[in-house]
């Protein structure tokens, strides 16, 4: 089960679009996925037009009238999504927990005594950095910072990192972070300037997805709906579904003893001389001089947006090479992370959003 608390201290990030969006994505992944909504203010569980009686407040607080376990308030999203509401009530549990030992590790303790088979549990924080928050770094092994592409975005995931870096000094809890780029408006110079300075900043810890701005995200929670129930072609459908590929494409895989490693590397060796030759080499090239960053995605590599699908530029003309079996692939170029098709293929297939991928047919 992999525990990703979702946090920034600034409002307006699109905090707990994410979290949202995310575990819905997720789920569409058929990946089996718990929101927990820590936030006072709740926005999660009114984003989702849940009412309940009990919340999170129910399961961390011992001196409440009516003490749950944590699986007696979850409450059914749909398919494979289920969320741990919050209340406003919440808010007095930082007073409660000032004075108790073992403070920050409430949640971490309740986490690991439930019995559950979740994929994935997210952790919507409140826009502080209190003991609510400190608590849900303590229980993630992970957390995800969504940042606008502006200066004061800068300067409070600086002071998160900070937090996060004591969390591991003080508690001796490591947690990896990394940094997503949300509302981000492709329509500005200045966003791809504050882009940029991320990028130099943050470049091994950015996530390769931009969340753009995108008013059905709004249309969306003003309905009490995620993002692929209310529109699931919108270009914000299409941002958080290729945010949760790439978190999946992250999951840990057993590790193989020694003896089974070496059996595995011989006959990959083999595999590879039995294929190669099958294999063609095909060139796509995109003519783009004005862009900063392209990537080639598609079905040959699980339409994953890092460096191994970083297109190469020579002389305003960016390029990449593949070793490909016979077969169709459909793809995409990612040009400043908007995604759009090869209008130099006259060949094209309609796709599950309603747009067009390229299509490349090898037959040799």
């Amino acid at each position: 089960m992999r525990i990703i608390s979702i946090a920034n201290q600034k409002g307006g990030c699109g905090k707990t679009t994410t979290s949202i969006n995310l575990a819905a994505a997720l789920a569409a992944n058929q990946r089996k996925v718990l929101l927990i909504d820590l936030d006072p203010q709740a926005h999660a569980t009114s984003g989702l037009n849940i009412k309940s009686d009990l919340s999170i407040y129910n399961v961390l607080s011992k001196i409440v009238h009516k003490h749950c376990k944590i699986d007696e308030i979850i409450k059914n999203i749909e398919l494979n999504f289920d969320i741990a509401p919050s209340s406003l009530v919440l808010s007095t549990l930082e007073q409660e927990l000032s004075g108790e030992i073992g403070r920050e590790s409430r949640l971490c303790d309740t986490l690991n005594n439930f019995k559950n088979n979740y994929d994935y549990v997210l952790i919507d924080c409140p826009p502080n950095l209190g003991i609510l928050t400190i608590n849900a770094l303590r229980a993630a092994s992970e957390i995800i910072i969504p940042v606008e592409a502006s200066r004061f975005s800068l300067e409070g995931l600086s002071q998160l990192t900070s937090i996060v870096n004591l969390v591991k000094e003080r508690l001796n809890h490591a947690v990896d972070f990394k940094v997503l780029v949300t509302n981000f408006d492709s329509r500005l110079r200045h966003s791809f300037k504050m882009l940029e300075k991320i990028k130099d900043d943050y470049r091994s810890k950015m996530l390769p997805s931009i969340i753009h701005v995108n008013v059905k995200l709004k249309e969306a929670q003003n309905e009490g709906l995620n993002i692929f129930s209310y529109d699931k072609y919108c270009r914000g459908a299409k941002d958080y579904f290729s945010l949760a590929r790439e978190i999946i494409t992250q999951e840990n895989t057993p590790v193989p003893t020694l003896a089974l490693e070496k059996t595995l590397a011989k006959r990959m060796k083999e595999i590879l001389k039995e294929n190669l030759p099958k294999l063609n080499t095909v060139t796509l090239t995109l003519k783009a001089p004005d862009a900063q960053e392209v990537y080639l995605a598609g079905e040959f590599n699980n339409w994953k947006l890092d460096d191994s699908s970083r297109m190469e530029k020579t002389n305003g003309c960016w390029t990449k090479s593949l070793n490909l079996g016979n077969g169709k692939y459909r793809y995409r170029f990612v040009v400043d992370g908007n995604w759009m098709e090869d209008t130099n293929n006259p060949l094209r297939q309609l796709n599950t959003y309603g747009t067009h991928d390229s299509l490349l047919e090898i037959n040799k």
